[in-house]
């Protein structure tokens, strides 16, 4: 291929190639070639060859030898050499090299020549690539350009000078004055470009803001005019008169009208125009009236033109297009808690929009749905988004469930919130951490439907065991409320005579289950002890099935069944302590002081205190406390009294110094090589640990911490070599 091969055999060239490495081989004596030709002094076909390598550029291939020949091309004289030379300007060079330096002259000489075609040139690649350096040294030039007589140079001018106000921002003053006589211009083109530099400046400067707020009737004006004019073929797409220009002005206004009433209201009457007569059939005119809705709910406007916005959305979610849907749905989203009555109207659209195919549109749907949940549309709203999440996507599924827990949290009775929460357990994996334990703790506040619930999450665990969350629940029910399950009295549901040996079987069914997790398995035989309390001819089954799990692989199971082993056997006078236990929260501590106490036995997360033996409560407060934990706001304080020659009350006082509750809080303490009781009575929160050490070998003791607040899990261990007012050995 010869060096003066023309660009359009080059580019069938490279195009012929059958490989990778045959382009790169035409491509490589090609720029061979040009180089050649780039030494030469006299080059009649610079043009030519620069424009070869914009090409090889565009292709990805190194073509930075060309800087300079553009440089010296834009310093021609010749207007087709300093039109390649420019566009080789805007695609070659940019503002960290130093070749665009070197153009800064010639800019500067093109900006002044007569050709209205030059100066376009120079307005054009300043625009695209100039530096802050060009910006300072130019700007006077560009705002001369901007009071030219030449409409087709102030609208490049106008361009222009966005570019520069974006690199140096206090050079916008220097083009206020100007940018605000080119709204008195007809040409469209100067008008948008106009209207572009004001929005720029006006975001930029506050003071600048409050100055062109005074052009808010000329903008109205313009804006109008465009409205009402007849068919105009320069300026029409698809029957609306320059939309793009609209879109700008629109744009403007909805800044101006910002936090300002006297601006809001002189352009009230304007907007509700634009939205009666602007087609909406054609993807053009949804553009205006988009824009529009926006520039409404934006500024301080009338109640009714609000509505009137809300109403235009509410025909976008009926359109074919799922962009348009996406598009109203994201803006009613972001209006629903100001003008939630508006939005309502269009619930049953919404709703509909829940079945939609595009994954993004059903995404916004859900997230809509949720906002609009009231106490007046409860019922039917929860119908829908349960039923929406018996068969959403996955990915949707755990967001989806989240969002009917809060909604339901908020709005509904505490028997129907139950209901809502058992729907959600069934949700299994996909609810969020804290559903049981909130489910549990509302269960235990809600004293009149401990019955009804018990009933109906037994009828539950029997269809469905596979439901992870749901079993939990279900379980700690059976242990919590047994008794009123064996009475089978409840009114509020279909009457069900369940035995003690009914209850023990869907107990024992769980643990058996390969589907059950060990948090499962631990609520079911937690259950089981408890209901040894309940129950009187099964005992001994109870006592069998517990004894089992004492040699489980899970160490937390195996720690439980051990433990209830020993209730079973030393400590069975106690065994009933276990009737009640709650579900604590450790709350935000008062702003002076202020302590919560430690932990009852877990019946949330299942965890009992594993203390090596056991604990001895009692109601008296420590003595000075000394700080042991300290971390993310929570703190243990420790304080020892001693009760006689081998014996130690030891004191853990928790507190919570956040803003938010914290739920699920557990205490495990270990002290090794001490003998410790199990508690005689049925105190419900662990403040005090009676140690008994009649070897007085050196104590230690050893405490986890785990709780759950804002819906993440948190563990910590802290080891506690020396205790407060006793030597090493305890004395």
């Amino acid at each position: 291929m010869s060096p003066s091969v023309p660009l359009q055999e080059m580019i069938r060239a490279i195009r012929s190639a059958r490989t990778q490495c045959e382009e790169r081989g035409v491509i490589q004596r090609e720029c061979a070639a040009i180089r050649a030709q780039f030494r030469q002094a006299d080059n009649g076909g610079r043009s030519h060859n620069l424009a070869k390598l914009l090409y090889v550029h565009m292709l990805g291939y190194p073509a930075h030898f060309g800087q300079m020949e553009c440089v010296r091309m834009i310093a021609s004289p010749r207007y087709s050499e300093k039109r390649v030379g420019y566009l080789g300007a805007m695609m070659l060079l940019d503002e960290k090299q130093d070749a665009s330096l070197l153009i800064t002259n010639s800019i500067k000489n093109d900006l002044a020549h007569s050709n209205q075609y030059v100066q376009s040139l120079a307005l054009c690649t300043l625009a695209c690539m100039g530096s802050a350096e060009m910006c300072r040294d130019l700007a006077p030039e560009i705002d001369r350009l901007l009071r030219a007589s030449n409409s087709y140079i102030k609208k490049k001018a106008a361009l222009c000078a966005v570019h520069i106000v974006r690199k140096v921002h206090e050079l916008g003053e220097l083009f206020a004055p100007a940018a605000r006589s080119l709204l008195s211009e007809k040409n469209h083109g100067v008008l948008h470009g106009a209207v572009v530099l004001i929005i720029e400046l006006c975001e930029r400067n506050p003071e600048t803001l409050e100055r062109f707020r005074k052009t808010v009737p000329d903008l109205v004006q313009i804006m109008k005019g465009l409205v009402l004019s007849g068919y105009s073929p320069e300026h029409d797409v698809a029957g609306i008169s320059d939309p793009f220009l609209q879109v700008r002005i629109l744009r403007l206004l909805r800044i101006l009208g910002r936090n300002n009433e006297g601006a809001s209201d002189a352009m009230n009457d304007l907007l509700a125009q634009v939205a009666t007569n602007t087609d909406s059939t054609k993807t053009v005119g949804n553009a205006v009236l988009y824009e529009t809705v926006l520039t409404v709910l934006d500024i301080k406007s009338e109640s009714g033109l609000r509505v009137l916005a809300v109403n235009i959305l509410g025909r976008f979610l009926l359109n074919n297009d799922r962009n348009i849907r996406y598009i109203a749905m994201t803006s009613l989203q972001k209006i629903v808690g100001t003008d939630h009555n508006a939005v309502q109207r269009h619930r049953g659209t919404i709703v509909d929009c829940l079945k939609d195919q595009d994954a993004s549109v059903k995404r916004r749907a859900l997230e809509l749905s949720l906002a609009l949940v009231s106490a007046s549309n409860i019922r039917s709203m929860m119908k829908e988004l349960l039923l929406f999440l018996s068969s959403c996507p996955p990915e949707l599924r755990a967001h989806a469930a989240s969002g009917i827990f809060n909604a339901a949290e908020r709005r509904v009775t505490p028997r129907r919130h139950t209901n809502v929460h058992v729907h959600l357990a069934r949700a299994g994996g996909d609810v969020r951490d804290e559903t049981v334990p909130n489910l549990i703790q509302l269960i235990t506040n809600a004293s009149e439907l401990h019955c009804y619930t018990v009933h109906k999450l037994y009828r539950a665990l029997l269809a469905d065991i596979s439901q992870q969350s749901l079993v939990q629940v279900a379980c700690w029910c059976i242990g919590e409320y047994g008794d009123l399950l064996l009475r089978g009295d409840c009114q509020e549901t279909e009457p069900v005579q369940v035995t003690e040996d009914d209850a023990l079987d869907a107990l024992e069914t769980v643990l058996q289950s390969h589907m059950s997790s060990p948090a499962t398995r631990g609520f079911a035989l937690t259950a089981t002890m408890k209901l040894s309390t309940r129950i009187t001819d099964n005992v001994d089954r109870i006592r069998s099935i517990v004894s089992i799990y004492g040699s489980c692989i899970d160490v937390e199971l195996q720690q439980r069944a051990v433990e209830y082993n020993a209730l079973f056997k030393k400590y069975d006078h106690m065994r009933y302590a276990m009737k009640k236990s709650t579900c604590p929260t450790l709350q935000p501590s008062p702003a002076f002081g202020g302590t919560a106490p430690g932990p009852s036995v877990n019946t949330a997360g299942g965890d009992l205190l594993d203390l090596l033996g056991g604990l001895e409560l009692t109601p008296l407060a420590p003595a000075d406390p000394v700080p042991v934990y300290d971390k993310g706001g929570v703190t243990l304080t420790l304080s020892c009294e001693k009760q006689s020659d081998t014996g130690l009350t030891v004191t853990l006082t928790a507190s919570n110094a956040t803003d938010s509750d914290i739920s699920s809080f557990t205490l495990q303490a270990a002290v090794p090589k001490v003998g410790l009781p199990l508690p005689p009575a049925d105190a419900s929160l662990l403040t005090m640990v009676v140690l008994n050490n009649p070897n007085k070998v050196n104590l230690k003791m050893r405490v986890r911490v785990s709780y759950t607040r804002l819906g993440s899990a948190f563990q910590d261990t802290v080891q506690i070599d020396s205790f407060p007012g006793l030597d090493a050995a305890g004395r």
